[in-house]
């Protein structure tokens, strides 16, 4: 007897099956499964495949997510279809504001100095880019700097290092700038973090508004009640103990907060306000300090652990961000958290989520990045800014790994968003040791075996080459 079991139709099939990876897209798998899956974007993936340039040659490792709001900015500059040639220092700002696509000039070689450092180039109107920085650094309050990056930075690697060469010198203590909760607290050596009851909200993610977003590119709603504690760290130096602590939120409604610095607790009443509000403890020889709060309204925007003179060296790393999203955060926001934390110094290290091996032309990225840098300066017009150049990154190719053949072509646009945007930079590759020098580091153990990521000890590899330029450009 002939066998007539109906059959699903193989369009309908299809719709769901696109309907169900759709969803998953949408999932945030990295977070159930404590960073065992990776998210995904189905529409990053389609913009992903048809906006790179094709080369035959791509067999990377570990190919880092490209940051989908970069992906999107690169369909609407498509669009336009505008292109300009930069035959001077001075930025090019179209009629509507935005700076237009550009062509990237012939690379700049930069020499070493005899003592073997590599100068941080100055690309300000002025030629005196480290103005602020040398001022605060000259003065007796506290020279602030912030460190704003993606995953290459996170878990403070370089960053620390920085930290504790600056603090040795200039003096100082604590560890800056710490978000209200992490998922990885045990990632960090410089802090002990813990903390719950917090939901986070990042830059460009459904859920957050631009709103709340400041210079560190996230803020927490507690969900009623919500706990943070910080402990110094024995090592690196300097961030053991500090004496200011500082706690910035924003409390539409009237709350009561209690914070613990070592033994002693306090609580403070707040009326509600639709401004940044700061909770403030004076108390040197600090090692521990904690926040409780029961009000489901509170928006958490940090925690700043602090001494009232030297230098402080914030990190703030976003993973999976290329840095275009800067240009978005609240000038509000940012003007009134000035009022309590201002910077001398803002360095940005972008570029791993938007370096591949088969694009070739960055000029849409290096645009992006000279509205970040014009943006930020209408936030923190008192600050210094320096534009990082990405580290040396690794390919495979065959059964050997060499530098990735597009890095350059990263480098030569982030250098000329310097110099168009009229800041600092300074090129990390190149402080590595240029062609191949991720190959070397990771024989050495100073580079994860991805060929992107510094180790804590690479990071104070790389740290100890910053700091020598930053004060041979201060002298």
């Amino acid at each position: 007897m002939e066998n007539k079991e109906k059959k699903g139709s193989p369009a309908i099939i299809i719709i769901l099956a696109v309907i169900l990876v759709a969803a998953i897209s949408f999932a945030p798998l990295k977070k159930w499964s404590k960073g065992q899956l990776k998210d995904f974007s189905l529409v990053s993936d389609i913009l992903y495949d048809s906006l790179l340039v094709e080369d035959e040659e791509d067999d990377s490792i570990a190919l880092p997510d490209v940051d989908p709001a970069l992906l999107l900015a690169m369909q609407a500059d498509s669009v336009k279809g505008k292109t300009i040639k930069i035959t001077q220092l001075d930025s090019l700002v179209a009629e509507d504001g935005d700076i237009e696509e550009v062509v990237l000039p012939e690379p700049i070689v930069v020499e070493r100095t005899e003592a073997g450092v590599l100068p941080i180039e100055d690309y300000s109107p002025s030629g005196n880019g480290l103005a602020h920085l040398r001022a605060a650094l000259n003065s007796p309050s506290l020279a602030r700097i912030a460190v704003v990056g993606d995953s290459y930075i996170e878990g403070d690697i370089f960053a620390q290092d920085v930290r504790e060469k600056l603090q040795s010198i200039y003096g100082g203590s604590g560890v800056g700038y710490m978000s209200m909760y992490s998922e990885f607290p045990g990632f960090r050596r410089s802090v002990r973090q813990s903390g719950k009851g917090w939901t986070i909200h990042m830059a460009g993610k459904s859920g957050s508004s631009d709103k709340y977003m400041g210079l560190w590119e996230n803020y927490f709603t507690s969900q009623g009640n919500a706990y943070s504690q910080y402990k110094g760290s024995s090592k690196p130096l300097h961030v053991d103990s500090w004496s200011i602590s500082r706690f910035l939120f924003i409390a539409p409604n009237d709350c009561k907060i209690k914070v613990k610095a070592n033994d002693i607790e306090s609580e403070f009443d707040f009326y509600g306000s639709n401004e940044v509000q700061e909770v403030k403890l004076v108390n040197p020889g600090t090692t521990e300090f904690s926040i409780s709060v029961s009000s489901s309204s509170i928006i958490g925007l940090g925690v700043w652990l602090n001494s009232e003179s030297g230098v402080s060296v914030d990190c703030m790393s976003s993973r999976g961000f290329s840095g275009v999203t800067l240009a978005s955060i609240s000038k509000v926001i940012s003007a009134e958290t000035r009022q309590m934390i201002d910077y001398d110094l803002i360095i940005l290290e972008f570029g791993i989520n938007a370096l591949t091996a088969k694009q070739k032309d960055y000029s849409v990225y290096c645009k992006r990045m000279v509205n970040v840098i014009n943006h930020l300066r209408e936030c923190y017009p008192n600050a210094d800014f320096m534009l990082m150049g990405i580290g040396d990154r690794g390919q495979k190719k065959g059964t050997s790994v060499k530098s990735m053949s597009t890095v350059q072509n990263m480098i030569e646009a982030q250098r000329t968003a310097a110099r168009t945007a009229g800041c600092l930079f300074w090129d990390t590759r190149a402080a590595m040791g240029g062609e191949d020098a991720i190959v070397e580091w990771s024989k050495k153990g100073m580079a994860n075996k991805d060929y992107i990521h510094l180790t804590h000890k690479g990071g104070e590899a790389l740290a100890d080459e910053f700091v020598k330029a930053l004060r041979h450009s201060l002298k």
